[in-house]
């Protein structure tokens, strides 16, 4: 099919919830991305920052492969070891104790929002089950998380929506002092708002917040379903803020391009859910886990280095830009505040020169696979220039 018969088709036959881009993808290596008429494009989006090496790396392929050619799926009610394999290699590095695994960061952010609220009722009674999250937030589209997301327009057409949540203003310490009663059992934070337009939330704020979450013996979450897995240059963000979360959820960059999330919880709460609390058909599945093996044994000490110097390599070049006014972020997770013209129409012009980017809210945001040279950063800046011109 040619990009037209696509693009007719998918308005006859998909739900129209996303505003598609025009251009029809096909193929790819590396970072790099060819429609179906054989145009490249340099990717600075990583499929929203999923693709952590970059399109079918030859050796993530092997390793999902082979699993599928062995077992592609057995259900959650038997063991299998590439599951028990990413969780020793996610609770060995960060400390945390057990992992429950699912398909998508709203579901990570489900399993946290339920283990908090289970925590906080047989603790402390039925009534403790307040979640603070922060204004400007996303944790998510089903009803539970988007409700915790702290912004208004996803509050519509959905009611009732969850009850128990409450939002604080970002980096405001003595509002969320306030907001925290008796009835809370949890406070949840992006350490970077992907959605909310790549803002970096300030060290102090996040280190008062788990502070005082332990004196109050509730669960602090980071949700690092964009920011972990070695997007931030760490492999988690939080590790950029000298604190530990009592949970943290993650999902995109770790599956590499298949469907995988989970919640990493700490012995505080690690055994809170109990067979029949929770569950998920297809979470940890052997051939995500198989793929997430191969993310997770890349990215070491030097791997997560490397993704550093690029970060600051983007931003530097970026930043020589005269259109361009700010970036803010980690690594490779940047916003880029522009003027002269809006991020939309940046991004649309953008990819017709053969550039794929990404908005968030007012501001361009870029998500290179991890593995992205500097000779296709160099590309893809280049093509940028010429756009904000």
């Amino acid at each position: 099919m040619n990009k037209e018969m696509i693009r007719e088709t998918d308005k006859k036959k998909i739900v129209s919830t996303y505003s598609r881009y025009d251009m029809a993808a096909d193929r790819g290596k590396g970072a790099c991305c060819y429609d179906t008429d054989g145009k490249k494009y340099i990717d600075f989006t990583a499929g929203i920052g999923v693709n952590s090496l970059g399109f079918c790396d030859d050796s993530w392929i092997g390793a999902v492969t082979a699993q599928l050619k062995k077992l592609q799926h057995a259900s959650n009610l038997f063991y299998t070891e590439p599951q028990l394999k990413v969780a020793e290699m996610l609770t060995e590095r960060t400390g945390m104790s057990k992992v429950f695994f699912g398909n998508s960061g709203a579901e990570a952010n489900e399993a946290a929002i339920k283990t908090a609220r289970k925590y906080g009722t047989t603790r402390k009674g039925n009534n403790v089950n307040k979640i603070i999250t922060l204004e400007n937030s996303f944790h998510g589209r089903t009803m539970a998380t988007i409700t915790a997301t702290g912004q208004d327009h996803y509050h519509k057409y959905f009611t009732p929506f969850v009850d128990g949540f409450r939002y604080c203003r970002a980096n405001d310490a003595e509002q969320l002092k306030d907001l925290v009663d008796d009835e809370t059992c949890a406070v949840m934070m992006e350490m970077i708002q992907g959605e909310g337009g790549v803002l970096n939330l300030d060290a102090e704020f996040v280190r008062a917040a788990a502070d005082i979450c332990a004196q109050r013996d509730i669960l602090f979450i980071s949700d690092e379903v964009q920011t972990g897995i070695g997007r931030t240059g760490k492999l988690f963000a939080y590790e950029h803020f000298g604190v530990k979360p009592d949970i943290v959820t993650f999902a995109k960059g770790i599956g590499g391009g298949l469907p995988i999330g989970g919640t990493l919880m700490g012995e505080k709460c690690c055994d809170v859910l109990q067979p029949g609390d929770h569950g998920t058909t297809y979470g940890g599945n052997p051939v995500a886990c198989a793929g997430a093996c191969e993310v997770l044994s890349r990215i070491d000490d030097a791997f997560l280095k490397d993704v550093e110097n690029k970060g600051r390599y983007l931003k530097s070049e970026l930043m020589k830009i005269p259109q361009v006014k700010s970036v803010s972020g980690m690594g490779l997770m940047l916003g880029v505040e522009i003027e002269g013209k809006e991020a939309a129409e940046a991004v649309k012009e953008a990819l017709e020169s053969g550039l794929m980017i990404l908005t968030a809210k007012n501001k361009v945001r870029m998500l290179p696979p991890l593995t992205i040279t500097y000779d296709e950063l160099d590309e893809g800046i280049e093509i940028f220039k010429k756009v904000l011109i």
